[in-house]
């Protein structure tokens, strides 16, 4: 079965909770969504039913109903669009003992339903005909197979049906193992080529993935340049682009964007070989060149890379073609290719901040990146925030003051072909790592740090965190000052306290204290009485997002020094700074006001006048 997203589990009501856990046993990464009302406990509440599946399937999250098949028909009739794209969508007892695949047979949702009965000890109530017939789902052919005409399937699976006999051309051991009635005299047909072949009612045309595309180019060469030349190079030899198995080029390119946007353009990542395993293929090459050779290392880049990609038995299959700056060439495999194990990809470093590490303020981005990360690095208990949404990946943890250590891990993991997530917490650009990124990199000058390809992804930081909590204390200018001394002398950081109280900012203290650091939120303090009211408003923020959130109103005289620890951001507002109340006056909110009031007041005045 081909790789999907991870399905969503539906529980309307709690007899089904035991069946909800078995499926969580086999889908570790699935969440439970449950009925508000009627169940208890689940990884995602939803209030209406049809509202909330119609919005998975369009999304075309798997859907797996622990409930009647009547409720999930009904409820998504009203998406039901499109049958080639549906995800797929199963029905499971209560008790587990059956699994019906409503939608999405032939995308998976058949193979899904044996899996799971097996898995659950039930019974698969499979209703495809063809599978019933043949054990063979024609239009849901394994990955390394397409369907050339898939709007054919329907009338070729009644001719089949109704008794007549088949003619393979070409060879898939999917095909040769099913029991479709094969045979040489049969006058429908199946035809596996990696050329363009029309297809028909009554032929089906399938395109192995056996071919690897080889290219070369210019640096910076242009992504619309070597596109064209490839899909001209595939359309003079009458291939199908569907035949290709993989992508590749000689790691000097690993960071080349035309390179990878042609990679995407076939549904791959591009893979890279170095010069010498290059080297090893020139008794195949057509048009080896001493002129690249002496700039690169390898008589051939693009006849090379196809050759190695192909395998030890490949040959070459149309030579070197060439645009202004860029060469490309295909060679063929015996079988079809797995791209994940040939050469290596580039590698890639997800820069993450998680916020403050609650799920719900966590960036999608970031939950996308972190998925698809194999490599984790942080200090530990930023990963333990994560929970089980990192499952089954590597960690690789490091301590309190061990940052440098924690970015050349990153760096160097990502530089041999892993997908690393470099993670904090908060935002991390900001006092965080993603400075240090980009700091070695321009130090260090490392040309496998240079091919990385690089993401950075914001998250929600403390002082956004605090401000919210707290009301809209940053409604005006604001900035943010760390008082740690440990990277940047007191004297400086003495300066740019003095500075901002003079601009009268709002001011977010990063770091105000520590357990052997304990007099600059005192000296700050004393700074800021010089030059604002002693009743400015004052919030004192600890472990935001996490159960044991604090946040504590007081005023800039009354802050006390001393119950602040280094889990704590101390905001300290200007001295337009306010406070109100809510709920009886039980509820305070700080808040800085941006000159609303002044602008409604000319408003009104102007009004009057008129």
């Amino acid at each position: 079965m081909e790789m999907m997203p991870a399905p969503a589990l539906i529980l309307l009501n709690e007899s089904g909770r035991e069946t909800a856990l078995k499926l969580q046993q086999f889908f570790p990464e699935a969440l439970v969504h449950g009925l508000a009302g009627r169940v208890d406990d689940a990884d995602i509440q939803f209030r209406q039913t049809a509202r909330h599946l119609q919005e998975l399937y369009k999304n075309n999250t798997p859907i797996i109903g622990i409930c009647a098949s009547a409720i999930l028909v009904r409820c998504l009739a009203p998406a039901l669009e499109n049958k080639n794209v549906e995800p797929p969508v199963l029905a499971v007892s209560d008790t587990g003992d059956m699994v019906v695949p409503l939608l999405g047979g032939h995308h998976g949702a058949n193979d899904m339903a044996r899996l799971l009965a097996a898995h659950l000890n039930g019974q698969a109530a499979i209703t495809t005909a063809s599978d019933l017939h043949f054990k063979i789902a024609l239009d849901n052919p394994p990955a390394d197979l397409h369907l050339a005409n898939p709007e054919d399937m329907k009338t070729f699976a009644g001719h089949l049906l109704s008794g007549r006999k088949v003619r393979l051309e070409g060879d898939h051991p999917w095909l040769t193992q099913s029991g479709l009635p094969l045979d040489e005299a049969g006058d429908l047909s199946i035809v596996v080529t990696p050329k363009k072949v029309k297809g028909s009612p009554e032929k089906l045309v399938y395109h192995p993935k056996t071919l690897a595309l080889g290219i070369g180019c210019e640096r910076y060469a242009s992504r619309k340049e070597v596109t064209r030349l490839v899909l001209d190079t595939l359309e003079q030899a009458g291939i199908s682009r569907h035949a290709i198995g993989a992508v590749s080029s000689i790691d000097v390119k690993m960071d080349e964007a035309a390179v990878h946007a042609v990679a995407a353009l076939f549904g791959h990542q591009a893979r890279f070989f170095s010069a010498a395993e290059l080297e090893a293929q020139t008794p195949k090459l057509q048009n080896p060149s001493d002129v690249v050779f002496r700039e690169v290392g390898c008589h051939g880049v693009s006849e090379g890379a196809a050759l190695a990609a192909a395998g030890p038995d490949s040959q070459l299959l149309v030579p070197k073609h060439k645009s202004r700056r860029a060469t490309c060439a295909l060679a063929e495999s015996p079988e079809p290719i797995d791209p994940t194990v040939i050469g290596r990809p580039q590698g890639k470093l997800s820069v993450i901040g998680i916020g403050p590490g609650q799920d719900g303020w966590r960036t999608p981005e970031a939950s996308r990146l972190i998925g698809e990360a194999t490599d984790l690095v942080a200090y530990g208990l930023y990963l333990d925030l994560l929970g089980d949404s990192i499952a089954g990946k590597v960690r690789h943890n490091f301590g309190l003051g061990e940052e440098e250590k924690r970015v050349r891990a990153a760096l160097d993991l990502a530089a041999t072909g892993k997908n690393v997530a470099l993670v904090s917490s908060g935002d991390i650009g900001i006092y965080a790592m993603a400075t240090l990124v980009f700091e070695l990199i321009q130090v260090e000058k490392r040309t496998d740090w240079d091919r990385l390809e690089i993401e950075v992804t914001p998250g929600i930081s403390a002082l956004q965190a605090a401000a919210a909590r707290a009301g809209a204390p940053l409604g005006h200018d604001f900035c943010t000052i760390s008082l740690s001394d440990l990277l940047t002398p007191w004297d400086a950081i003495e300066k740019r306290i003095k500075a901002a109280a003079v601009g009268d900012f709002v001011i977010s203290f990063y770091n105000p204290v520590s357990l052997k650091r304990r007099t600059q939120l005192h000296a700050a303090r004393d700074i800021l009485l010089q030059h604002r009211p002693a009743n400015t408003p004052v919030i004192i923020a600890r472990n935001l997002g996490r159960q044991d959130e604090t946040v504590i109103h007081t005023t800039l005289q009354d802050l006390d020094p001393e119950t602040v620890d280094m889990l704590t951001l101390v905001m300290v507002g200007s001295s337009e700074s306010r406070t109100t109340t809510t709920n009886t006056g039980a509820r305070t909110w700080a808040y800085t006001p941006r000159g609303y009031a002044g602008k409604m007041k000319v408003s009104l005045q102007e009004k009057d006048k008129k």
